[in-house]
């Protein structure tokens, strides 16, 4: 069994590839034109001439004003009195320097009823640096009398001389049997750590 293609109707086909020839046609023209030129303006039309006797007719609610009351003369008197008018205020001259201000009126309430328990105390004190989180819980001795201080930080175990720096923060100070002196790099603190059990 062959399966049918749709080229069986020569007419249909005919008119299939005509579509496709005026579509490819006409993208080409756009493709190829380049931008449109805006349209001429149009030419100007004469009005059409009113006869004579005859008025237009006005847009409904428009009032019709006549130039009949309109005088072009200059009237020297009206001009005369708007020239003789002084300007002058009841208050102060705010462009003279040698006025003072009104007095400011007092306030009936005061505009901060707690006003006088606001104390200034500066600014907050920076805060306190933490604490150590690592435990001294040993030391050992060297041959050449040096000591070396075991710490513990969580899961972690390290061992440290004088002078190195321990978990990439802390800096240890001088190692005693009791005691060390840890520098938290971070902050800049340093803190004495007692020996301590786990």
């Amino acid at each position: 069994m062959a399966l049918a293609l749709g080229f069986e109707n020569k007419r249909t086909v005919g008119f299939a590839i005509l579509a496709v020839a005026v579509l490819i046609g006409l993208i080409v023209y756009m493709f190829f034109s380049g931008p449109s030129a805006p349209p001429p303006p149009a030419a100007a039309q004469p009005m059409a001439a009113v006869p004579t006797g005859s008025t237009p007719n006005p847009a409904p609610g428009a009032q019709k004003l006549s130039n009949a009351g309109i005088d072009p003369s200059l009237h020297f008197d009206k001009l005369a009195q708007s020239e003789d008018v002084h300007y002058e205020g009841t208050g102060r001259n705010i462009f003279s320097p040698e006025s003072v201000p009104p007095p400011m009126p007092k306030p009936i309430v005061s505009a901060r009823p707690n006003a006088n328990q606001i104390v200034q105390t500066g600014p907050p004190p920076p805060p306190k640096p933490p604490n150590i989180d690592l435990k001294y819980f040993g030391y050992a001795q060297d041959g050449d009398k040096s000591l070396r201080a075991f710490f513990i930080h969580g899961d972690d175990v390290f061992i440290a001389r004088t002078g190195e720096i321990v978990d990439h923060r802390y800096k240890v100070g001088a190692i005693r049997p009791l005691n060390v002196e840890v520098t938290d790099l971070s902050y800049n603190n340093t803190q004495t750590l007692s020996m301590s059990s786990f």
